[in-house]
């Protein structure tokens, strides 16, 4: 795990070397690469800012991952989660806000996606040295236990009540979303114009690369490791959040069981697409959007993005067919002619 860790540090910082700058570029970029949410977490200064400005863009990385991380003890989400059906729990201003963002798109998608969803997610394991596939009886047992409706808030005191014993929230989905929108507000406070925010697949392009000049931002092959691209957009001030198969898998007897867990039948969703990038203005929605319109399936999830403001999509189809919302198809360029685009 640890060499595959390093190896994603590695891919990462090429990628975003190859990315923000060219060999023309003079003034090399204020960067810093670390670990957390159990991923690389690499920032990019290219105008503005300094080493106080990344300390602090990490120091609030640090506070998200210590309010909600289920993979840390005594964080505010595993006291919730331990509370469950026992008493209410009192959250901090950060937790209640991702809380309820998570709530809310729960919502949005009646249930295709779902926070409540941490029961399977530790049940399967998928990216842990414990993985396995459940038997049935366990994942049966297990998705009576998913219900976003059983969450009570209060948004007076910021408490929040899981409703039944054995109810566990998972933020997971969302959570590197806040966190890069919250280093995008610090860098700004901090006099940074340009720079790249990656949280592992969650791509925040702030500013744009020079006066004259967009990011190019890579979009994910679903079917290779992280950094391999099939095409490119040109974006500033956006963030770009991909989900697919490629991200955390477990294979048994031939057949491949990837992360993204259907909360009503337990299993892995099946699905045509590999892989969809979002492309919107705060990382947090797209964060959510990008699992939840994997959920839907390429029609009904490129339908239900067109409905949305100000957010794009790319869908990959696993016979490696490439779908794009129409505010993004004039700015998407193939760079992998395996890939074909098909609208």
């Amino acid at each position: 795990m640890r060499k595959k860790i390093l190896t994603m540090i590695l891919i990462s910082i090429l990628v975003i070397g190859n990315i923000g700058c060219t060999k023309e570029d003079t003034n090399q970029p204020i960067s810093r690469t670390e670990i957390f949410m159990g991923t690389p977490i690499s920032i990019r200064l290219y105008d503005g800012g300094n080493q106080k400005a990344l300390d602090k863009a990490f120091e609030k990385i640090v506070e998200i991952e210590d309010a909600v991380s289920i993979n840390k003890e005594n964080t505010e989400i595993t006291k919730l989660n331990e509370s469950a059906g026992i008493e209410k729990v009192k959250l901090s201003d950060l937790s209640y806000d991702i809380l309820k963002k998570g709530i809310e798109y729960s919502r949005l998608s009646n249930g295709t996606y779902d926070i409540t969803i941490g029961p399977l997610v530790k049940l399967w394991s998928i990216g842990l040295e414990d993985a396995r596939v459940p038997s049935q009886d366990e994942i049966n047992n297990t998705i009576d236990y998913i219900d976003y409706n059983n969450i009570e808030v209060n948004n007076s005191t910021k408490e929040a009540f899981l409703m039944k014993k054995g109810m566990e929230i998972d933020l997971g989905s969302i959570a590197k979303g806040y966190a890069a929108d919250e280093v995008a507000k610090i860098l700004k406070q901090e006099g940074v114009n340009s720079a790249i925010i990656d949280l592992g697949g969650n791509i925040y392009a702030l500013g744009s690369k020079s006066s004259d000049s967009n990011w190019k931002v890579g979009i994910q092959n679903p079917f290779n490791d992280r950094g391999e691209v099939v095409g490119s957009i040109e974006v500033s001030d956006k963030t770009v959040v991909t989900s697919g198969i490629y991200e955390r898998f477990i294979e048994e007897d031939g057949v491949k069981y990837h992360h993204i867990l259907n909360p009503k039948t337990g299993y892995p969703y099946e699905t045509d697409i590999a892989g969809v990038s979002i492309i919107a203005d705060n990382s947090i929605d797209a964060d959510a959007l990008s699992t939840l319109t994997f959920t839907k399936g390429l029609e009904e999830g490129l339908k239900f993005v067109e409905d949305l403001e100000n957010v794009d999509a790319i869908f990959i189809t696993n016979d490696k067919q490439i779908y794009m919302s129409e505010g993004i198809k004039d700015n998407f360029k193939l760079i992998d002619n395996d890939f074909k685009i098909s609208n």
